[in-house]
């Protein structure tokens, strides 16, 4: 009868954590699993052979709980291994055993196991990226017609064949957004060793290509504020949360969202980027005050009318706000006649587009909207230029 054991091998640098294995006995051969479960030595019994959770962090106490539960998941998956060719096999030796459970990981389901990853982001509170994952779990379903996809089928040819079925349907910048979202999960699997690394995305696009012109001229903006949308307060609506972006220097619709009350105070709106956690002050205004106004509830913390519930029923009132306020500014742009339709994400590249054209320097555009570096205010005003780029030539030409 074959045995497992979970055995630790302590750092020969003190300051280090050691590596947790398992040894596999068989016929009184030995063999070994390793495995990428690190622990420090004073968190291991090696009496019991079993992980001791003492005093410390929140954050560790969570992280040693994980290591528990793989070292179960593991053990429990090495028993079925050992069952199965104890059923199927008259003699079998403790190398067969450790090759079956090498292989055990392929027959897993990759979409069982991101499954797992998503439903891990949301309870630990990180629901963009729950969402993200989510999105893109559900396309490739989508592409796989529902059916379930086995880790020993997520290879390089599946990966190519997904990216043609997305260049139909999405953007090159999308499919490769995809593409990145897959591979972290499937490099995180390989990490837990539920499967070799196969390289399935060395042929397909995982770059990020250059958007095309996000902004729109400072006459737009001044059309849209003085468009007469009397008959439509939908409309109305939501060409005042698109100005009231602009009008604090191209404030990201999240950072909206979560405007309190409390944040505007003497005169001056303090709030926190949720993206980087960046402080940012901006004088408050007269044109922000009356939209404000427009739209004051007393029952409420917020400052804006878009989150309307509290709790985990906060995001799920940004995202839909959102989605429909996308949709009212489609209308919108129908009514100026914009070739390209505008979004509450075109509000914070007129900002940059306009400060640029007043000639305000990189590193006040950056710091106005935000930006952790300089390098990330020229990814947004490079696809810009061109507009300027075009009047002077326009000006050269003319004096011809």
């Amino acid at each position: 009868m074959a045995s497992i054991k979970v055995k630790f091998r302590p750092s020969l640098k003190k300051e280090e954590e050691g590596k947790i294995y398992y040894q596999l006995i068989h016929e009184r051969v030995v063999r070994l699993i390793k495995t990428n479960l690190s622990v420090k030595s004073s968190e291991w019994d090696d009496t019991r052979g079993r992980l001791i959770i003492s005093e410390c962090s929140v954050e560790r106490a969570d992280y040693l709980r994980e290591v528990m539960a793989k070292i179960e998941s593991d053990l429990d998956n090495i028993r079925k291994c050992i069952i199965y060719l104890e059923t199927t096999r008259k003699k079998f030796s403790v190398n067969d055993i450790k090759q079956y459970v090498s292989k055990s990981g392929e027959r897993q389901s990759f979409f069982s196991y991101m499954h797992k990853i998503i439903h891990q982001l949301y309870d630990t509170g990180h629901y963009r990226l729950h969402e993200i994952y989510t999105t893109t779990y559900n396309s490739l379903q989508r592409f796989n017609c529902g059916r379930d996809m086995l880790f020993s089928e997520f290879n390089a040819k599946t990966m190519l064949a997904y990216e043609g079925w997305l260049k139909e349907r999405v953007s090159a910048n999308t499919s490769s957004f995809y593409m990145r979202n897959l591979r972290a999960v499937y490099n995180r699997a390989v990490d837990e060793g539920l499967t070799e690394q196969r390289n399935p995305f060395k042929h397909v696009y995982t770059g990020i290509d250059k958007t095309k012109k996000r902004a729109v001229p400072l006459k737009v903006i001044r059309e849209l504020k003085n468009l007469n949308l009397e008959d439509a307060p939908r409309l109305a609506f939501a060409r005042d949360m698109f100005l009231f972006s602009f009008y604090t220097r191209g404030m990201a619709f999240v950072d909206m969202a979560y405007l309190k009350k409390s944040d505007l105070s003497l005169g001056c709106l303090v709030y926190c980027r949720r993206k980087t956690g960046q402080k940012l002050h901006i004088k408050w205004e007269r044109c922000m005050q009356e939209i404000v106004d427009r739209y004051a509830a007393a029952d409420t913390m917020f400052l804006l009318p878009i989150i309307k519930r509290t709790g985990t029923l906060e995001r799920n009132d940004y995202r839909n706000m959102s989605s429909k306020l996308n949709e009212c500014l489609k209308k919108i742009s129908k009514r100026l006649g914009l070739s390209v339709p505008i979004t509450m994400y075109v509000s914070r590249h007129t900002w940059a587009s306009v400060a640029k054209s007043k000639n305000v320097p990189l590193s006040v555009i950056s710091e106005g909207m935000g930006h952790d570096s300089e390098a990330t205010t020229r990814i947004y005003l490079s696809a810009l230029d061109t507009y300027a780029i075009d009047r002077a030539n326009k000006l050269i030409l003319s004096a011809l």
